[in-house]
């Protein structure tokens, strides 16, 4: 029986091949993220190889994917002829390095988060995505998010008025002993979570930041790098974003996007495509005031006025979540098309998370 693909495709439209990859590092976002989303999506990727210093690592990999080649040495790996894509997933002091060589070998190369840690590394990557026209692209599954793509749609609806804040929470209870909770490893929350979230930040914003305001703490992380981050955001327009990042917060958690307007707000709950907007009935007007410098009487200067709950959804069908990354990613590959996340725009991220990074005692 024909898939849903090929039963949607046009007679006279060839199929196109399979993205062959390579994974650099086998680590918990591999199993729990990438090696998930590929194995959703035979019919446009297939895992040709892996790379990984540990060989019960590299032996998981091959009971789901048997034809799957194995290496140890990275080099040995980005050598091998047959692979289109290599996914960079080791852990952040390698990822430049890692996807520099990459490129260098004119592969496509996606990098996990962070891209880079500092803006110099930012801008050599950048160069070495020119040389190779565009071959370099971000891993930001968040942008990608129902939730995300929910508040995105809504941040201009008219019944939330005006909007003058946003806030953007990833919010957990964590308590990590990993290379990911220790700072020379360049471990902690701004790397970690940072990039997707004042990438999201920004698109709700709609405008570039002129000012920025953050502070680092770690809470609950056995390491000594930071597990807890407030970013604030400022544009010379009269929008504001707060950026919460929080692995020592408990269940239930705070909606993971809120917009709020002069009519109202909308928020939604972590990962949902479903959300709520708490506004003034736009069906109301307010009747026309002034204000007046005169002594004002001594009643309560509040007005009355409808507020209702407008249920909002993704309308029905909507590509989100982690297949759908790499489902535009196949398509920027194999057909041309433009990727959603600009790769300037991560770039710019890092150079502000590398700010917060450098005003905290934790960068050192």
């Amino acid at each position: 029986m024909a898939d849903a693909s090929e039963e949607t495709r046009p007679i006279d439209e060839p199929r196109r091949p399979t993205l062959r990859v390579g994974i650099a590092g086998l680590g918990r976002a591999v199993f729990s993220g990438h090696l998930p989303a590929l194995k959703a999506l035979p019919e446009l990727y297939s895992v040709v190889a892996v790379c990984d210093l540990l060989k019960e690592r590299r032996d998981l990999v091959e009971k789901d994917f048997p034809n799957v080649r194995t290496y140890r040495r990275v080099e040995d790996m980005l050598d091998d002829p047959d692979i289109d894509l290599v996914d960079v997933a080791l852990p952040s002091a390698e990822h430049v390095n890692v996807a520099m060589s990459s490129l260098q070998r004119n592969k496509w190369t996606l990098v996990e988060t962070p891209l880079a840690v500092s803006q110099d590394d930012a801008k050599i990557l950048q160069a070495a995505a020119v040389k190779t026209r565009g071959k370099l692209v971000a891993y930001t599954p968040g942008l990608f998010s129902p939730d995300f793509r929910l508040a995105l749609s809504l941040v201009e609806d008219p019944r939330l008025g005006d909007v003058f804040e946003v806030h953007v929470r990833h919010q957990d209870y964590v308590r990590r002993d990993d290379w990911q909770s220790v700072k020379r490893c360049l471990g902690g929350c701004v790397w970690h979570s940072g990039t997707d979230a004042v990438l999201q930040a920004l698109a709700l914003m709609r405008s570039r930041p002129a000012q920025l305001w953050s502070e680092l703490k770690r809470v609950v992380s056995l390491g000594d790098a930071e597990d807890f981050a407030h970013i604030v955001l400022k544009a010379r327009t009269n929008v504001s974003a707060a950026v919460e990042l929080c692995g020592g917060r408990l269940a239930p958690y705070d909606p993971s996007f809120t917009i709020c307007g002069t009519r109202g707000s909308f928020s939604v709950a972590p990962g949902a495509a479903e959300g709520v907007m708490h506004v003034i009935d736009p069906a109301f007007r307010f009747p026309r005031r002034r204000s007046s410098v005169r002594t004002p009487p001594l009643c309560d200067m509040h007005e009355s006025f409808p507020i209702v709950d407008i249920p909002c959804a993704l309308p029905p069908g909507t590509d989100t979540g982690p297949t759908a990354f790499w489902r535009a990613l196949y398509a920027t590959i194999r057909t041309a098309a433009p990727f959603p996340v600009a790769l300037d725009d991560v770039l710019e991220t890092v150079r502000y998370l590398q700010i917060v990074k450098k005003a905290s005692p934790f960068s050192t």
